[in-house]
């Protein structure tokens, strides 16, 4: 049976994340790190398929990744072709996003996001030797992204590649959902991981307020009070999580958009950003300042609509990647399968990557 209070956290994370695109508002990052939440729920469910399946897990979870990624590429590759973009064998990245795809001036800002695919593709690859030195050496393996992003900040390590310092990052994160994932967060009492917590979070706090950004403290420009801040926030959501959240079921319509936001993460993560950016213009040609809350509510509305728009024309592949029936809109009544089809779709796992917000390196525009 799925946990819906995880559910429920990377529902509320990709709707914070479009809203923090839309707003530019700081305080929610601070309010709620979704990108290393997201990160932590994925690293739990990668330990899950592992345990259950071995290395033939990292093949499924790429299944699942790299189908909504091709079905974005087939409409914006082409355009960027025709717009600038020259035709070179970089282009094959956007296939398998090892590093970052190219893409034209345009490209650039609406295709950000594609960020995530990269460090989320790394992380499953690096999984099984991570979950493999995890079981054996849980401490030191769950401190060592923390170390490498210190190491990185203090200048010890200067200029590293980047890939590494997203490890630094990231996979921490990634690190604690193995954690949760095993119940060891659960299983600490309170008194251990409350204090952890605290300390991490007044460390990462004192980072942050020591070395603000050039939006002031916005995560996003502070890797290492970003890393700590959200260690702490995960240890705390995910260390007291609920065995279950029966409650989010309780209002159909709610319980509804909960399941729509879970089951295509992966088409609103990536075609976002893309609205938020086409919608710019209106800041200036309506007037709809950063400070105007009713021009601010307007924009956020009109971008859910029409990625709401795009994910019924596109969403399904989602649903075909994971080797579902395609719906219109998930979470509607589903017909009675074969016991052989629920066993086979139980052991392949309920493993779809989560969404989250970051900034783009080339722009220099955040889209965490």
């Amino acid at each position: 049976m799925r946990n819906r209070y995880l559910d429920l956290l990377r529902a509320l994370a990709i709707v914070r994340v479009v809203v923090y695109h839309v707003t530019g508002w700081a305080s929610l990052t601070l309010l709620f790190p979704a990108m290393s939440v997201m990160f932590a729920l994925a690293g739990s469910l990668m330990a899950a398929s592992l345990h259950r399946s071995g290395a033939p897990a990292v093949g499924r979870r790429l299944r699942r990744l790299l189908p909504s990624l091709w079905a974005l590429a087939a409409i914006f590759v082409p355009a960027m072709l025709l717009t600038g973009l020259p035709l070179t064998p970089k282009v094959l990245l956007w296939l398998f996003p090892v590093a970052d795809p190219p893409a034209n001036y345009w490209g650039a800002l609406a295709l950000s996001p594609i960020w995530y695919l990269r460090d989320y593709l790394w992380f499953v690859l690096a999984s099984p030797v991570a979950l493999w030195l995890f079981r054996r050496f849980p401490l030191p393996t769950l401190l060592a992204p923390y170390c490498l992003l210190l190491t990185i900040e203090l200048g010890i390590y200067p200029n590293p590649h980047g890939i590494l310092r997203e490890f630094g990052l990231y996979f921490g994160a990634w690190l604690l959902g193995f954690a949760h994932q095993a119940g060891m967060l659960r299983r600490l009492a309170n008194r251990v991981l409350i204090p952890i917590a605290l300390v991490l979070a007044a460390a990462g706090g004192a980072w942050i307020l020591a070395h603000p950004g050039p939006r002031g403290y916005d995560l996003n420009d502070i890797p290492l009070g970003n890393a700590l801040w959200s260690a702490a926030f995960i240890l705390v959501a995910l260390g007291r999580a609920p065995a279950t959240a029966a409650w989010v079921d309780r209002n159909a319509l709610f319980g509804r958009a909960v399941t729509v936001l879970n089951r295509r993460a992966l088409t609103v993560y990536l075609w976002h950003m893309a609205f938020v950016v086409a919608l710019t213009p209106l800041v200036d040609v309506v007037g709809w300042s950063h400070q105007d809350p009713l021009g601010l509510a307007i924009r956020v509305v009109l971008v859910f609509v029409l990625v709401g728009v795009v994910t019924a024309l596109v969403g399904w592949v989602e649903d075909v990647a994971a080797q579902r029936p395609p719906e219109l809109i998930p979470g509607g009544r589903r017909p009675q399968v074969p016991a052989a089809r629920r066993h086979a779709e139980a052991r392949s796992g309920d493993d779809r990557p989560a969404v989250p917000d970051q900034q783009d390196r080339g722009s220099g525009v955040s889209v965490r």
